[in-house]
């Protein structure tokens, strides 16, 4: 366990994160309403969120140089979004400011956890083709890049294509899922990120009816994500930890467990430490490894980016 942690003290890297940052709209009730029901709510708070966002404030509160690219809007949580990012040590210099609201969603939590999410993409419909390429430099400055799928496919494929031809690390992160991803995609980014269900989706395999994933075929699971277009991959297994496929080999990640409050943000937390590790010269596997303590210590604090540790804070936490 300490020497994974250690490796927190390396990170140096530059990332550079291409995608979304959404206002959070959060509120929590005994119950969800049904159709046109009105039920009581507990105070509204607004969090800063979006996958993208919260992946850059991952990696940058660990230590990482992070660069974000993305459009807020014209109104308040532009300020705030990007004040929030700022804070955590994120570069928001290259975000483009346009006309019209910043991504929100609207989330309500009811009192066993279960919520409804509407997302509502705003600004962040506007992080073009043309923008990204007007950014080209900048982006493909740093050795990593991350990518998600809050953003226009086509943006997100002319990225992955950029990093390719500039020799860069693209880490591809399947979320809002789609079983559809374009070829060309597929064939300009180097690691796929899913969780498990998402994964079982993607490449058409039963998934374990006694949810017992460490009894699966993992070679033949490899085989098949190798087939599908990716050499490496990391799988999340929720509260069960990782599987890292690097080419022909295997590694099962173990779980950290924690007492969880809130497990909002915490696979975006994943995300930002192995694009921070990888930028810093750590395999795929330690990556993950390390990934496995940032994201457990997220799930102990309320919000995404709210909760994300430190160095120095996850050191503490685990010593």
């Amino acid at each position: 366990m300490h020497d994974i942690l250690a490796k927190l003290d390396d990170i140096h890297g530059a990332v550079s994160v291409i995608g979304s940052m959404n206002a959070d709209y959060t509120v929590s009730t005994e119950r969800l309403p049904g159709p046109g029901e009105t039920v009581n709510g507990g105070p509204l708070q607004v969090l800063p969120g979006g996958k993208s966002g919260n992946q850059a404030a991952a990696a940058a509160r660990i230590g990482a140089n992070v660069r974000i690219f993305g459009a807020v809007g014209s109104d308040a949580n532009a300020d705030f979004l990007l004040g929030k990012l700022n804070e955590a040590g994120v570069d928001t210099q290259y975000v483009r400011h346009v006309l019209g609201p910043s991504g929100t969603t609207v989330i309500a939590v009811d009192a066993n956890g279960e919520n409804t999410i509407i997302y509502s993409p705003g600004s962040n419909a506007q992080v073009t083709v043309e923008y990204v390429e007007s950014m080209k430099d900048a982006i493909t400055a740093a050795p990593t890049i991350g990518l998600c799928l809050e953003s226009p496919i086509d943006t997100v494929t002319a990225v992955a294509r950029m990093g390719r031809e500039a020799g860069a690390t693209v880490l591809l992160n399947n979320s809002p899922f789609t079983t559809e991803l374009p070829r060309e995609l597929i064939e300009a980014s180097d690691i796929l990120l899913v969780n498990e269900h998402e994964m079982a989706q993607l490449l058409g395999i039963n998934e374990p009816e006694d949810d017992d994933w460490d009894g699966m075929d993992w070679h033949a699971i490899a085989d098949k994500m190798h087939d599908y277009g990716f050499r490496q991959a990391v799988i999340t297994l929720g509260g069960d930890g990782s599987v890292v496929i690097d080419g022909d080999d295997i590694h099962r990640i173990s779980p950290v467990r924690v007492q969880a409050r809130d497990t909002t943000g915490c696979g975006d937390s994943f995300m930002g430490t192995i694009l921070a590790g990888l930028s810093s010269g750590m395999t795929l596997m330690d990556s993950a490894q390390l990934a496995s303590y940032v994201s457990a210590y997220a799930a102990t604090n309320y919000g995404a980016q709210a909760s994300y540790g430190t160095a120095a804070q996850i050191h503490a936490a685990f010593a």
